[in-house]
């Protein structure tokens, strides 16, 4: 009797005051994702956090570190092949992340043309081989892509095979030890990678199109190219950002398939911060430095992330 007393009076408690119940149940809700947000703190905030301390420091992982404060960030933007990394990453960006979310693009247009009046998305003989087939490289690890694709760039590689074989054997190079070709070749390693990844991501974003936008652009006349521009393509903005957001971490914190085709050669060619990052800290024992290269390569990474973030919230719907 005393405890049904005692729920009505904080239910009435309740009902009178809206904020106090929305509160109750906030904090029941942090309650729940506790567990989640330690895990997140202990082994992500808190090594960024070590790791941009270690960055204040001349440190070579073993001996005591000596501090030198912003140095380290001094020596990222002035030292030419700190620098040169970081562009070689803006450059992979084309590769790993236009290509791809173009390559998506193209191949969702011509894998669901559109949905029928009934709601189905326009069928295709052989959809799932299709699917199938470009989304393997996402099943393979990167370190076996890597090496397929080091043989097939290889002197005597199926590439260079294809084109004697075709009459254009001027072409033939050791792709990944051209100094003007390797970067293009290991991005477009990138793009054979993520290109099915995109695509899945844009198919999937096509099924939550209403059926009647397509219904009425094909009574307004519109053909298949103009359907896709005016209703798939601006219905697909969220999966534009996702895609984006990921291609452009793979292009700008790359490690395995650079590491695996060239080693960052010919030279300091195809060079990359993630790469960079490795070799300073485990090679040449320059812990400190790594840790500041890291820290403005995350620094860039979120900046990017959040403009993407920015530019894809919904604005004015479409006409």
């Amino acid at each position: 009797m005393t405890r049904s007393v005692r729920h009505g009076a904080h239910g009435a408690r309740d009902a009178r005051n809206p904020r106090a119940r929305r509160s109750r149940r906030a904090w029941r809700g942090y309650l729940y994702v506790l567990p989640a947000l330690l895990v997140y703190l202990t082994f992500a905030v808190l090594p960024a956090l070590h790791t941009a301390y270690l960055s204040l420091f001349a440190w070579d992982g073993v001996t005591l570190g000596e501090w030198v404060g912003l140095d380290n960030y001094r020596e990222v933007f002035a030292d030419p092949a700190l620098r040169g990394s970081v562009l070689h990453a803006l450059v992979l960006v084309v590769f790993f992340s236009g290509l791809p979310i173009l390559a998506g693009l193209a191949m969702t247009g011509l894998l669901s043309p559109g949905r029928s009046p009934g709601g189905a998305l326009g069928r295709r003989r052989g959809l799932s081989a299709y699917r199938l087939l470009f989304m393997l490289p996402q099943v393979v690890p990167l370190v076996a892509v890597g090496v397929t694709w080091r043989w097939l760039y290889g002197a005597d590689g199926l590439i260079n095979e294809t084109l004697e074989g075709i009459g254009l054997g001027g072409w033939t190079r050791a792709w990944l030890g051209d100094f003007d070709w390797a970067l293009v070749a290991v991005g477009l390693v990138g793009t054979w990678v993520l290109s099915g990844l995109c695509m899945m991501l844009f198919l999937s974003g096509v099924h939550k199109i209403d059926p009647q936008l397509y219904e009425a652009a094909r009574l307004d006349g519109a053909g298949p190219v103009r359907e896709f521009v005016s209703v798939t393509l601006p219905q697909l903005r969220g999966e534009l950002a996702v895609a984006l957001t990921v291609t452009l971490v793979a292009a700008l914190a790359g490690f395995d398939i650079v590491y695996v085709t060239t080693g960052g050669g010919p030279g300091e060619e195809t060079t990359v911060p993630g790469l960079l990052v490795y070799r300073l800290a485990f090679s040449d024992g320059k812990v400190g430095l790594a840790s500041a290269l890291g820290v403005v390569l995350s620094l860039l990474i979120l900046v990017l992330v959040y403009v993407v973030g920015r530019l894809s919230r919904p604005g004015r719907t479409p006409a």
